[in-house]
């Protein structure tokens, strides 16, 4: 009632219960609902917008989504990637997630090695971006050392190092190999330029040299990669 005229946005539409999602039905078909406790009809016009982290069509087939709400839900569909499907993200959304819980606890927020990078990149994610952040926001507040010191991958919730391989595995067992091409070659341009950076103690202008870049192509693969730079 209170989005008469306005927008509706149904969170988590999966986990709705049956019954509800009749009634659902009958806003969306009717346009009136009825008060609990009363038999008044009201009469509402709302644009409804809804969000499913689960396959829609698997619960209709199991009988645990209704196939009349979903047609009159799914006019315009927005199919947003998983994480597993944007894996060049996750640095970016570490450092969002890690800088924004240091400043919910008044913490300087923390590093991440690139050995915890590339582990994080390798990891399945079943919890999508929600799991990322509850994990960035707990390496925080549990991970050993100080302020200033970088997360190692051995600093890591143990469900993810045990399922996804270390930066040091990756060249040495094959652990590339269940990945994409692109995702093999980008865990190593990053493993490679993050040793070779640290080699000259972070002077980006003897790294360009050696390796046979020009010093602001290097800077910006560096940016692209998600590997802070040192110095000039």
């Amino acid at each position: 009632e209170q989005a008469h005229n306005g927008t509706l946005f149904l969170d988590g539409i999966t986990d709705m219960p049956l019954e509800t999602q009749g009634k659902i039905v009958r806003v969306l078909q009717e346009q009136v609902f009825e008060r609990v406790g009363s038999n008044s009809r009201v009469e509402v016009d709302v644009r409804v917008i809804a969000s499913a982290s689960r396959d829609i069509q698997k619960l209709i087939a199991g009988n645990l989504f209704r196939e009349d709400l979903f047609y009159r839900l799914n006019v315009v569909p927005i199919a947003i990637p998983s994480l597993n499907e944007r894996r060049n993200d996750i640095p970016i959304l570490a450092d969002f997630f890690m800088a924004r819980a240091a400043a919910a606890n008044g913490q300087p927020p923390r590093g991440l090695s690139i050995d915890a990078v590339v582990t994080l990149q390798a990891y399945e994610w079943p919890g999508n971006v929600r799991e990322l952040r509850n994990v960035v926001e707990r390496l925080l507040i549990m991970a050993p050392g100080g302020s200033g010191d970088e997360i190692g991958a051995a600093m890591l919730p143990a469900e993810i190092v045990s399922t996804a391989p270390s930066a040091e595995g990756l060249g040495r067992n094959g652990g590339v190999i269940g990945l994409p091409l692109r995702e093999a070659r980008e865990i190593f341009e990053r493993e490679y330029l993050h040793s070779q950076v640290a080699r000259f103690g972070g002077n980006i202008s003897r790294t360009a040299a050696f390796i046979g870049m020009e010093r602001s192509a290097l800077h910006r693969k560096l940016k692209s990669l998600g590997i802070h730079g040192g110095k000039k």
